[in-house]
């Protein structure tokens, strides 16, 4: 009961982290190219990586988890970043949210197929009542609708999906910090070359905000918000606490209206209210 409690609350810490990921994103393409955007974040991070590895003398992963380490690179350090990256040229922030509703379900189909979790079938029944919630608000949010767009955040769903269960199983091993570690410096060299060759010929038009936004998606995104996720994944469950994920679209909306002002429609608060129950009834089934 504690690991599974202290398993949801490292959850909801990470979802917290990437509550404002694709916001970041999206103002950081407004002055970066996909590719250059999607290399200097991991290479950002692997700088960080590296110390803390060395810093706490962390052993080397074994050979067995080559692959594992991999699907996790291609799936949250190359994948989900450039994909959404490409995605939010053609589409708003706003509107990516409707995806981020779907994650919760890749990310427990993957952890069933991969870990061997097995829910029952009432959790499902919650899971996608929720993401259907989450979904359907989005819609109601955002009426810029991009076929390309689309196509690039669903491909980075599932990414992140396959990503974020086969991390949760090395976590359990080699710690959730040393995971995403790992994987930042075994794709360090490809993504070093990415970013040499899409370097920009010049950053003096760059505003604040710009490169505010890439030291979030480095440092807290790539890195920061992995410590936390995947170790709630690794201690309650990849399918349940992924459910936690559900409530990252209102995360994202609450800071809005606590930062910027933005006002907070009734009909967030009850569904707000709605996915919160589902998360509760998936938790208490999985």
């Amino acid at each position: 009961m504690t690991s599974s409690f202290s398993g949801w609350g490292s959850g909801l810490i990470g979802v917290l982290i990437f509550s404002g990921s694709l916001p970041a994103t999206r103002v950081a393409v407004s002055g970066f190219d996909p590719l250059f955007l999607t290399s200097a974040r991991a290479v950002l991070a692997t700088a960080l990586a590296l110390c803390l590895l060395v810093l706490f003398e962390e052993l080397k992963p074994s050979r067995s988890d080559l692959g594992s380490l991999i699907a996790v690179a291609l799936g949250v350090v190359i994948g989900f970043p450039l994909l959404t990256a490409l995605a939010l040229q053609n589409i708003t922030a706003a509107h990516s949210i409707v995806f981020i509703g779907l994650l919760p379900l890749s990310t427990a189909a993957f952890g069933a197929l991969r870990g061997g979790e097995r829910p029952a079938g009432m959790f499902w029944v919650f899971s996608v009542l929720g993401s259907a919630a989450v979904v359907g608000f989005a819609l109601t949010q955002s009426a810029e609708v991009s076929l390309i767009g689309d196509l690039f955040m669903l491909a980075a769903i599932l990414a992140c999906g396959l990503g974020y269960a086969e991390g949760a199983l090395l976590s359990r091993r080699l710690g959730g910090w040393q995971v995403i570690s790992w994987a930042l410096v075994l794709s360090s060299p490809f993504m070093a070359i990415l970013a040499i060759f899409t370097w920009p010929d010049t950053f003096a038009d760059l505003s604040m905000p710009v490169w505010l936004s890439l030291g979030y998606v480095s440092i807290f995104s790539m890195l920061v918000g992995f410590v936390f996720w995947y170790r709630g994944l690794a201690r309650g469950g990849t399918a349940g606490v992924g459910q936690l994920q559900l409530l990252q679209p209102f995360f994202g909306l609450i800071l809005a209206a606590a930062l910027l002002a933005e006002p907070v429609a009734p009909s967030m608060i009850g569904v707000t209210v709605f996915v919160v129950i589902c998360v509760a009834g998936a938790k208490h089934f999985a």
